[in-house]
């Protein structure tokens, strides 16, 4: 037998198969709605859509800087024309309103310490539940859990009389009481999850230095916590002072928070134009301000534990 030839042991570029081309895969139709809405026209619209929400409040703003006759006669677009509609008397009326300023202090008074209940004790239970071994932490967890899915609609009647029982019942304490217990789950569940994400050898290098428990949460997990602390602080401040459905029920009718006070204003429309517009602008403007005050913090905690 002869030995093959180099040229023999070339394979024929006729004969031998070609490696076949990988397909492309086929796009479906959201992936090519997704990629369509990358585009600049459709940022344009939604501009445009976004602009025609924030309507309303355009119109809340121009009116609360109008004189009522004007109000009653004319659109509140006719302002961005004629600049001499514009005045301050209606917030000067308002703030010197004994009543509305008592409503303003009343919605401060329950929003700032119902704020910092939420974040205290939640914080700590959220720390207990993340990194203590108690009897039960589990089962506890899961009831913490389940009493986030509880409206607050069930609760006012039994703790309408529960509170009457105390003597507590339409008073400032009573409110605070109900809207820091209706938000400590979902305290607990926002930060749990947070504390969670704490390295464990972080904590045990602390533990070796001889820190405590109380050391250890003040000095290592609340710093690192930061960003999820400040939305929980923005969510629960935004709920309280907003609320007015527990305010309608368990705050005291004498002084009213601001939201209660307007819904009250209400009643004449007509009549009370030159105060509903302003007051609505400040007690909407003020949450407002906290809100893009602390965005940063609150994108953080937001975004907290999506990427390890």
């Amino acid at each position: 037998m002869t030995a093959p030839t180099p040229t023999d042991r070339l394979p024929d570029p006729v004969s031998s198969p070609r490696p076949a081309e990988p397909a492309v895969p086929r796009r479906s139709l959201a992936s090519r709605l997704v990629a369509y809405t990358a585009g600049g026209a459709v940022r344009v619209i939604l501009v445009v859509l976004a602009l025609l929400w924030l309507l309303p409040t355009i119109g809340l703003l121009a009116s609360s800087f109008r004189d009522p006759r004007d109000i009653a006669s004319t659109g509140w677009w006719t302002a961005l024309m004629e600049p001499s509609q514009w005045t301050a008397t209606n917030y000067a009326s308002l703030l010197e309103n004994d009543a509305f300023t008592g409503s303003l202090w009343t919605t401060v008074v329950i929003t700032l310490p119902a704020t910092a209940l939420v974040v205290i004790f939640g914080a700590l239970a959220a720390y207990a539940f993340a990194w203590l071994d108690f009897p039960g932490r589990d089962w506890w967890f899961l009831l913490v859990v389940a009493l986030l899915v509880v409206p607050i609609q069930v609760a006012l009647i039994p703790v309408a009389r529960l509170f009457n029982t105390l003597g507590i019942f339409e008073t400032t304490f009573g409110v605070v009481v109900f809207h820091a217990a209706f938000g400590l789950p979902f305290a607990i569940f926002l930060l749990r999850n947070f504390f969670m994400e704490i390295p464990r050898e972080l904590l045990e290098a602390a533990r070796l230095d001889g820190a405590g428990e109380l050391r250890l949460f003040t000095r290592v997990v609340l710093p690192l916590g930061g960003p999820a602390i400040a939305a929980l602080a923005i969510f629960q401040f935004l709920w309280v002072w907003n609320d007015m459905l527990v305010a309608l029920i368990f705050a005291d009718s004498g002084s009213p928070p601001v939201t209660v006070a307007l819904q009250q204003e209400m009643r004449q429309f007509g009549a009370n134009i030159d105060v509903l517009a302003p007051g609505a602008f400040l007690s909407m403007i003020i949450p407002l301000a906290i809100f893009f005050a602390f965005q940063r913090q609150f994108v953080s905690g937001l975004m907290a534990g999506a990427v390890k």
